[in-house]
């Protein structure tokens, strides 16, 4: 028995990939499970006078996405705080209305241009000279990566979002939950801006970090997901039954890929970004949705209008929003609020550390 033993265990020491680097992996998920601080993103400043006769017109993705509705909130209050004229122009996916709005800023008179939460600026290049020339600065709010992605030349600045961490977030939380036993496939949508960091860092985290785990990655339109999304996901886990998880960059594609786990009968379990509502209903409810790294969206919106304030007043710009990546799983999520809200579970230190760092309490 006592030799059986020993055998029994040196089967199971070399059963574990001896190269995952669990150590890292669980130090990534602990640092990121824990409430989140409010750090500041620089020195601060009387944001009420500098911004006297400053304006901002936000132009988002789509006003048909409660992601940017719920940013652009974010963006009305904390100009409410500080006491300076905010417009949000609605938009419906439909690259007109973003000229349009472009247009209409310029006539407005406003000071600047938010292209916030995804809008593509490549595709708006002779407006935003347009408006430039006019004096009306250009940036965007939670678009591109803060390390990997250079923000283009045609922009007055950006407030980048760190993508890279919460790919290796997803990631690690994988590695960590089945001991280095990942077999994941990744999905998202190439044409999105951030799409290409979080997948590259997902994939480049197993890579580093497990070298015997394996994934695969699928590219699925935004304006496929209702049609394609599904089937996709279930022939890959027909195609290969071991996968066991499933980590689609934007969570928001949760709603067709859990159908297509339950026909498959696979047991794979889904981690994803951003924290929408629906889904951490989902994973409230249900078993398929595992995890979800998520971002206050009203923080985001505090973030982005005070690195558009720092650019507008003269001062040193901050270039990364300070929106902590924040673990919600089946444990904590009842903290998002029961229906879930984008900025419930986060805590509103944000709140109370902007409005000092303004001078606006």
């Amino acid at each position: 028995m006592k030799k059986l033993a020993l055998t029994a265990a040196a089967a199971a020491l070399c059963a574990t990939p001896a190269l995952a680097d669990l150590d890292a992996a669980r130090a990534l998920v602990e640092r990121h499970s824990a409430l989140p601080e409010f750090t500041p993103p620089g020195p601060a400043f009387d944001a009420a006078a500098c911004m006297e006769g400053q304006s901002m017109f936000v132009i988002g993705l789509t006003s048909a996405n409660p992601f940017n509705v719920a940013i652009s909130q974010g963006m009305l209050e904390a100009a409410g705080h500080v006491g300076f004229r905010i417009r949000d122009w609605e938009t419906q996916l439909d690259p007109s209305q973003w000229i349009q709005g472009i247009n209409t800023a310029v006539a407005e008179g406003f000071s600047l241009i938010d292209l916030q939460g995804g809008l593509p600026p490549e595709f708006l290049v002779p407006q935003i000279m347009e408006a430039r020339a006019a004096g009306v600065k250009v940036t965007s709010t939670h678009n591109w990566d803060a390390t990997t992605q250079e923000v283009p030349d045609f922009m007055d600045g950006a407030a980048n979002t760190d993508y890279v961490t919460v790919g290796e977030i997803m990631a690690a939380w994988t590695i960590v939950q089945t001991e280095g036993r990942v077999n994941a496939l990744v999905i998202g949508p190439d044409e999105i801006t951030p799409t290409g960091p979080l997948r590259d860092a997902i994939l480049g985290y197993f890579a580093a970090n497990c070298p015997d785990c394996t994934a695969s990655y699928i590219n699925v339109p935004v304006n496929d997901w209702a049609t394609q999304l599904q089937p996709a996901t279930q022939n890959a886990l027909l195609a290969n039954p071991s996968i066991n998880y499933v980590l689609p960059v934007y969570d928001s594609m949760s709603q067709f890929i859990a159908p297509a786990i339950q026909i498959a009968g696979s047991q794979a379990k889904i981690v994803s970004f951003n924290g929408t509502p629906f889904v951490m209903d989902m994973m409230r409810d249900g078993e398929i949705v595992e995890m979800l790294v998520g971002e206050s969206l009203g923080w985001v919106g505090y973030a982005g209008v005070d690195a558009n304030m720092r650019l507008l007043c003269g001062l040193d710009p901050v270039t990364t929003l300070n929106t902590p990546a924040f673990i919600f799983t089946r444990e904590n999520v009842e903290t998002a609020g029961i229906p879930a809200t984008f900025n419930d579970g986060y805590g509103d230190s944000h709140i109370a550390g902007f409005k000092a760092l303004w001078g606006v309490e």
